[in-house]
């Protein structure tokens, strides 16, 4: 663990791209580190996210969380900028690739870089991290409890989302899934299914699932939370990463 590290805003400004505000928290060292890409859920870049980013910086890494709603404005608090993208469908797919783009080739570019990059996302980030580990050059990447992964368009909470099926076959890095058994989005059965495409697919993965944890068991601000589940899955994530991030 470390216990001196960075961390604050930032303003990435990508050539031909909007300007995206980010949260960045580096540790204090001179020894050549990977980096983590952290996807925020469906209620915004919040406080609870950078608390995140803290953690993998104390961990050893540069974290970056990138504003997903950076568009709606920089002063804008993040509850009401999530409401206004999801009034509007979400944020589109091409778009959610293309912005994690620009934030894994920031922590690339960091002194100190090992050019391992992972990615992490919760709820809605879930589904995005697989999403991105299809599309971008990663080394490893973590779906915690990601909704609609598989399985057909469905407009349950608002957003305009389709099931990711035909990427899964181009999945470019090991995929760590962390699951609630009591979770309806996704349930176990969905679950299940992404595992047997991943390993038709001959994909490395590795899956685990936490009975008496639903939604969100992470989240120690919200009702959900699970203290077992929740550490357990730290120390996975810590090894996951560990394995993949280092030279």
């Amino acid at each position: 663990m470390r216990e001196e590290m960075r961390a604050g805003t930032v303003v990435l400004e990508p050539a031909g791209r909007d300007p995206l505000q980010a949260y960045l928290a580096t540790p204090v060292t001179d020894r050549p580190h990977g980096g983590v890409v952290v996807i925020h859920h469906i209620f915004g870049y919040d406080r609870a996210t950078k608390e995140i980013a803290r953690r993998f910086a104390e961990l050893g890494y540069d974290a970056l969380v990138p504003n997903l709603n950076s568009r709606e404005g920089f002063d804008v608090a993040s509850d009401d900028a999530a409401s206004a993208v999801r009034s509007r469908g979400g944020i589109p797919d091409d778009q959610l690739v293309g912005d994690v783009g620009v934030a894994v080739d920031h922590l690339r570019g960091l002194p100190g870089s090992n050019g391992k990059i992972g990615v992490i996302g919760y709820c809605s980030g879930g589904r995005q991290t697989v999403l991105v580990a299809c599309t971008l050059d990663v080394d490893a990447a973590v779906d915690c409890y990601g909704a609609f992964v598989v399985g057909p368009t469905d407009t349950t909470f608002g957003i305009a989302v389709t099931g990711l099926d035909e990427q899964l076959p181009e999945l470019r890095a090991p995929l760590l899934g962390l699951f609630g058994n009591d979770d309806k989005y996704p349930g176990p059965a969905e679950v299940q299914e992404l595992a047997e495409i991943l390993e038709r697919h001959g994909k490395a993965y590795e899956f685990h699932q936490y009975d008496d944890a639903a939604h969100s068991f992470f989240a120690n601000d919200r009702p959900g939370y699970r203290v077992e589940a929740a550490n357990d899955g730290w120390e996975r994530i810590a090894a996951f990463f560990a394995t993949h991030l280092t030279v």
